[in-house]
């Protein structure tokens, strides 16, 4: 039984690895994040969507589509500058020719100073949270992280190799002697 439980940690240990080893490799590939069938996956770095979604945590974001529309209480991710902001729309106005979505963090005591353009949104939670991951995926997309990222399979691999090899030289003597 042991042995059984040992096999399932070290099979889900070795799928995240590598699913995370994608997840970093893809980003800087792609000069930006990674998406797959549609989704993007992005790191919360403040505390404004709390307690709904916690520092630290990564969601799930479902890609603007032409068809894709918003209502209030949806909670979108946006270009803001230079980077991304992920908060709740609180009113919609449409005018002649654009619509603007007015939103707000959470935790946040005002709404957000400027309004947000249709073309400026990035996508649409889709209620998928898993908290704390976020704090590793941000070290693995540092430097250092990636670095290790390609170290630590490289070096799981030739010490199972050299494991392997041990245990067939120690067979090998024992069947001998």
């Amino acid at each position: 039984m042991k042995k059984m439980v040992g096999r399932i940690a070290r099979t889900i240990s070795i799928v995240l690895l590598f699913t995370l080893v994608f997840l970093v490799l893809s980003a800087k590939a792609s000069g930006g994040e990674p998406s797959i069938f549609g989704y993007q996956v992005k790191v919360v770095v403040s505390g404004s969507m709390e307690p709904a979604i916690q520092t630290g945590s990564i969601i799930v974001n479902k890609l603007i589509g032409k068809d894709t529309s918003y209502k209030k209480e949806d909670i979108i991710s946006f270009q803001a500058g230079d980077k991304v902001v992920t908060h709740r729309i609180t009113d919609i106005r449409t005018t002649n020719t654009e619509t603007m979505y007015q939103t707000k963090g959470d935790n946040n005591n005002a709404l957000d100073a400027n309004y947000v353009l249709q073309q400026h949104i990035v996508g649409k939670y889709t209620g998928i949270t898993i908290p704390k991951v976020g704090y590793v995926i941000g070290h693995a997309t540092s430097k250092t992280g990636s670095a290790l990222l390609l170290f630590i399979p490289g070096l799981l691999l030739v010490l199972s190799a050299g494991r392997s090899i041990f245990l067939a030289a120690k067979e090998v003597e024992a069947k001998s002697a």
